[in-house]
């Protein structure tokens, strides 16, 4: 058999069993055809065969994000960046949405995202008089970076209902000044509840997708775990997008919502769609829930106090038994089932879930996993490596965060997303970016697993460094195992999809602080050359 495309001179980065290092590739089709040296894979050339010389730079399987949420992100690419240059103060962003109101008709959304009061020179939120001096014919929405909370003006909370005598729901807080008014702030389950107001059209959602999906194909992510979707009109929207050959990367759909989630995963569960449900392209994944909030809000559920305020144990949504309820049926209905869960109490309280789960329905290679895994200490760990769990840490999340933790949890961020840990207990952990929380750019999340510092050099719990090797397999196999996938993708051997990428430069002869400058100059996916840095994009 001939090669349609092959790759010579290169540092063939496998990710086999034994991380082996080739010089060169085959493709034939959609599929990797063979995997060696340079003599043997000549041999696979003809007159139609494209060659590529490498000229010693890596050649790596399609990155596997294990956890974005890639409808979000491109929706948000559609608002007002907090993140954006020039957006370092509460002043530049109320002058923006100013700006955007101006040019909006009455009464549509105008949304911002990224929100970080600790980095805007204020060093507070944005009030809500300042918000309702913007417009009161339009409905504000900025989103926290964190996703889990938000601030509005009074047209927004008009629309859902908020006044002074409502009350928190459960795993929820409308916040409230001491005198009992109205601060514009909504937290946890109760922004979750708001942006059922702020939904996007299927137009936007539909344009969210083809935004979303060429900006990851930019730095090589090939495969995406959705770790959920607004609504299940947006869920819908995404398998469309695949049916019709417009999503062009791959999906594990996780069976969740930001949208009344513990809802929308019963209401799939009642329709008989399982996980494993699909193809390739397009595939069912876990039944999940909430269990805490945001490790940056910070609301996560601690077994102790913070450290920047030892009386805050952060936000639980459910309790262990109606977390039971939901997912120990899923279990024994077959699901894969997981849970955001960052504090350690939330960690804690789900893996009781698990275990009494198995211990009513045992069932072989669930491979049941954990978004997030926050602070996992241990204890937490070996209960892990017992139950067989699938960790979904976030390697980028200390580049950004990782002062914010320091302060929050103190000693704890030794086992905040410990790499180090899981791979030397044995478990598979796989590599997240949580996108649009932080950067989707996996060179920046195999640096921070690789260094352990923040983006202002500052050191976070470096007894979880990892190696290169160690980081790409996080991002690659790792990702393939937790979705089932290990025999069709996440490394280069014969007979698996020709999901590949060509770096511009050899990552493993680049010193650790410029791990996070790397690009990616060519994305085959399928087989397909979907994105070259040096032509026009696909």
């Amino acid at each position: 058999m001939k090669a349609s495309i092959v790759f010579l001179n290169g540092e063939v980065i496998t990710v086999d069993e034994q991380d082996s290092i080739q010089e060169a590739l085959a493709i034939s089709d959609n599929k990797i055809l063979a995997v060696g040296s340079n003599d043997e894979i000549k041999g696979f050339i003809d007159d139609s065969t494209q060659v590529i010389d490498l000229e010693g730079k890596s050649l790596l399987p399609g990155i596997i994000d294990a956890h974005l949420h890639l409808v979000m992100y491109g929706a948000f690419q559609l608002n007002i960046s907090c993140k954006e240059p020039g957006m370092e103060s509460i002043d530049a962003i109320l002058t923006a949405l100013k700006e955007r109101a101006a040019n909006t008709p009455k009464g549509q959304w105008i949304r911002a995202w990224g929100f970080n009061e600790n980095t805007v020179k204020e060093k507070r939120y944005p009030t809500l008089e300042e918000l309702d001096a913007i417009s009161t014919d339009h409905p504000i929405n900025i989103t926290r970076t964190c996703g889990h909370i938000g601030i509005v003006n009074s047209v927004a909370l008009n629309l859902a209902d908020i006044d002074e005598t409502t009350s928190n729901p459960q795993g929820g807080v409308i916040e409230k000044d001491a005198q009992g008014k109205l601060t514009g702030r909504i937290i946890e389950n109760a922004y979750m509840q708001l942006n059922e107001q702020s939904a996007y059209t299927n137009e936007e959602i539909h344009q969210a997708i083809q935004i979303a999906q060429q900006h990851f194909l930019e730095v090589g992510i090939t495969s995406v775990h959705e770790a959920g979707t607004f609504s299940k009109e947006s869920f819908r929207s995404l398998q469309q997008a695949s049916q019709k050959g417009k999503l062009k990367i791959r999906v594990y759909a996780v069976i969740a919502s930001l949208d009344d989630c513990t809802q929308f995963t019963l209401n799939m569960m009642e329709s008989g769609v399982v996980t494993g449900t699909g193809n390739e392209f397009f595939k069912v994944g876990p039944a999940k829930m909430f269990t805490d909030g945001s490790s940056t809000g910070p609301t996560i559920a601690t077994r102790e106090g913070y450290t920047s305020n030892p009386e805050n144990h952060g936000i639980l949504y459910y309790t262990e038994e109606e977390i039971y309820e939901v997912l120990g049926r899923a279990h024994e209905l077959g699901y894969q089932i997981t849970v955001h869960a960052q504090g350690d109490k939330a960690i804690e309280m789900y893996l009781n879930v698990v275990e009494r789960a198995l211990k009513e329905n045992p069932r072989e290679n669930h491979r049941h996993r954990i978004e997030h895994a926050g602070i996992s200490s241990p204890d937490l760990q070996q209960r892990m490596k017992e139950l067989k769990m699938i960790p979904i840490p976030n390697p980028p999340f200390p580049y950004e965060f990782g002062e914010s933790y320091l302060t929050n949890y103190g000693e704890r961020t030794d086992y905040m997303y410990p790499a180090r840990d899981f791979i030397d207990q044995g478990i598979i952990a796989a590599a997240g970016s949580d996108s649009p929380v932080t950067t989707y750019n996996p060179f920046i999340g195999i640096h921070e697993a690789v260094n352990r510092v923040t983006a202002n050099g500052i050191p976070f719990g470096g007894k979880q460094n990892i190696d290169v090797l160690e980081a790409i397999r996080l991002y690659t196999y790792n990702g393939a195992y937790a979705s089932f996938d290990e025999d069709i993708k996440g490394s280069l051997e014969p007979g698996k999809l020709a999901d590949v990428i060509v770096l511009d430069r050899s990552i493993l002869k680049t010193q650790p602080q410029e791990l996070k400058d790397i690009q990616v100059e060519l994305t085959i996916l399928d087989g397909e050359v979907l994105f070259e840095r040096s032509k026009t994009n696909i």
